[in-house]
């Protein structure tokens, strides 16, 4: 990775302080965080999202997966998936630091309609995330969007520009194959992407896995195999985590009680709520919202409500 993006962040991050933090920018799209600490593990929704370790290493849990990557490596998001992350190598020298860039597809779509030569769909399902090396092209487009969040003036003209030319090297990468598939309308990939949209907009309403594989137009056997190899879970264990995140974040953000956030999340028993709540952070909601608000650093609480 060009060893210009780590001078250009880390001169960032001294603007801003040069404390642990997680730092937005002028763009929302961009965002930097530094840890001198390891991590405990964090439940988040992850978006479609560009990942680069500029510094330390980082994982990622979803389902039974596993991936870690550090420096002079990318993660690229494809789809919306809950998952658990945490920094895996950092200390006071040398402090994890990682930018997180969403991804619009938008975009993808635009900039894939236009190459004259496009990437051909790999055939198989898969993980909707991926581990790659950072290339040069895609370091120098991150430094140019670091420099850019220090003249607003220019953003409205240049980011659209640059968010082009990434999406035009992630197109031309190793992933692209897989990436390319976000943009075809009649791929497994985007509608699994489309049944994924409908759950997380009325996560608290019930479950019904045939009305999904039909938004899908898939069979109900055929939705839910390719749901599970693209994002390593079942659709109710993805609600499941879809709501216990959400759960949590009104817990402890909004100081909701455990009854307001089970019912707000759709559990008709405050009990299984609990149950299951427990289950998956480890800790009954009212103790496990209280240690975070009184231990937790500022910007992990700031992460969780950017997971909703």
């Amino acid at each position: 990775m060009s060893s210009q993006l780590k001078d250009i962040v880390r001169e960032f991050v001294e603007a801003e302080g040069g404390e642990d933090g997680l730092f937005g920018t002028p763009m929302p799209s961009l965002y930097i965080m530094r840890s001198s600490t390891e991590t405990l593990p964090r439940h988040m929704v992850y978006r479609p999202s560009l990942c680069f370790v500029v510094q330390g290493a980082k994982q990622i849990m979803l389902g039974d997966e596993v991936l870690r990557y550090e420096e002079q490596q990318s993660l690229v998001i494809g789809i919306e998936l809950p998952g658990i992350g945490r920094v895996v190598q950092a200390s006071r020298k040398e402090p994890y630091i990682g930018i997180t860039l969403e991804l619009d597809v938008a975009v993808l779509r635009d900039v894939m309609r236009k190459m004259p030569k496009r990437p051909r769909p790999a055939n198989r399902s898969r993980l909707g995330i991926f581990v790659q090396d950072a290339d040069e092209q895609l370091a120098d487009c991150m430094v140019r969007l670091i420099r850019l969040a220090r003249t607003p003036k220019a953003i409205p003209v240049l980011y659209p520009a640059i968010m082009q030319e990434i999406c035009f090297w992630l197109l031309n990468g190793e992933h692209g194959g897989d990436i390319c598939k976000l943009t075809l309308p009649d791929s497994h990939m985007q509608r699994i992407a489309d049944a994924i949209f409908i759950l997380r907009e009325d996560f608290a309403k019930p479950i019904r896995v045939n009305e999904l594989a039909a938004a899908a137009n898939m069979s109900p056997s055929s939705f839910h195999e390719h749901f599970k190899l693209i994002t390593s879970m079942s659709p109710l264990q993805y609600q499941k985590h879809l709501r216990l995140i959400e759960a949590r974040r009104l817990l402890v953000t909004e100081a909701a009680s455990v009854a307001e956030a089970a019912h707000q999340v759709g559990y008709e028993s405050a009990s299984q709520f609990s149950r299951e709540y427990n289950r998956m952070f480890g800790a009954p909601p009212r103790r496990d919202a209280s240690e975070l608000r009184s231990t937790a650093p500022a910007y992990s609480l700031q992460a969780i409500a950017l997971s909703a």
